[in-house]
């Protein structure tokens, strides 16, 4: 849950209260919150107030309500500034991250796609990752990410400029296998001090042969494709498309305003 601007309704300051006993440790992950009339009184608030603030903790995946036991603190609960901005991995991993094998690894000049979507010049030099992610065996998506130009992330991310340089210490230019995490698990990694936020469309498609194979699948086979932009600020720092084939875990869609 995003919170901006300097006026906050009496609840999300208490939601802000409780979340931050959450991330330093006070409520630990597995922990059960005190019952609502002990939690009110440590924090000298009433029950209705502090209802509504755990409603919204429920809502934003911090807490879970279990009968016979009451509310729980998450084992993986959201981290705070970053709770809509998750690797694929463990977005559809329902707890359990799924594992990401590299196909390629290189360096390729702008298509239709990132030229729009990155605002590359034409002849700009583009890391460009392709990986398969699986879960028990079975291939659950196929993804191909884009890093803006590295003069670029130079300027508006250094940090994830460095991430990706020891990600990837190939030189410019050569193809491999590569490292077997996602882009975006580096740019996640890399931004623990800068503010992202990422915009997705979603399309229903058919796999085609290329993919199908790759994902050991029909050409015919439906699938769900996802593009993402990531963005720092006004700048786009990440593009992506994956590939989601019927029978893939799902995928959790949060709409905020």
């Amino acid at each position: 849950m995003a919170v901006s601007g300097q006026r906050r309704r009496p609840v999300v300051a208490l939601y802000e209260r409780i979340a931050d006993a959450v991330h330093d440790g006070t409520y630990p992950p597995g922990s059960t919150l005190p019952s609502e009339p002990k939690l009110a009184a440590e924090l000298g608030v009433s029950r209705p107030a502090l209802r509504e603030a755990l409603l919204l903790l429920q809502e934003d995946g911090v807490l879970t309500v279990r009968r016979g036991v009451g509310r729980t603190v998450n084992d993986r609960p959201p981290r705070r500034g970053f709770e809509h901005v998750q690797p694929l991995e463990e977005l559809i991993g329902a707890g359990t991250p799924l594992r990401v094998r590299a196909l390629l690894r290189t360096v390729e000049e702008p298509t239709d796609f990132t030229t729009q979507h990155l605002l590359a010049p034409a002849r700009a030099e583009l890391r460009f990752w392709e990986s398969v992610l699986t879960g028990e065996g079975t291939a659950a998506a196929l993804s191909h990410e884009w890093a803006a130009p590295d003069d670029l992330l130079d300027r508006v991310h250094p940090d994830f400029a460095r991430a990706l340089r020891t990600a990837d210490p190939e030189p410019p230019g050569v193809a491999g296998p590569g490292p077997a995490v996602s882009m975006l698990s580096v740019l996640v990694g890399a931004s623990r001090e800068t503010a992202l936020t990422a915009h997705s469309g979603i399309t229903a498609t058919l796999l085609g042969r290329r993919r199908g194979e790759q994902l050991g699948r029909p050409a015919d086979t439906p699938a769900v494709l996802v593009t993402q932009v990531v963005r720092v600020g006004e700048t786009p720092v990440l593009a992506a498309k994956h590939m989601l084939p019927t029978g893939a875990p799902a995928l959790p869609v949060l709409q905020s305003h």
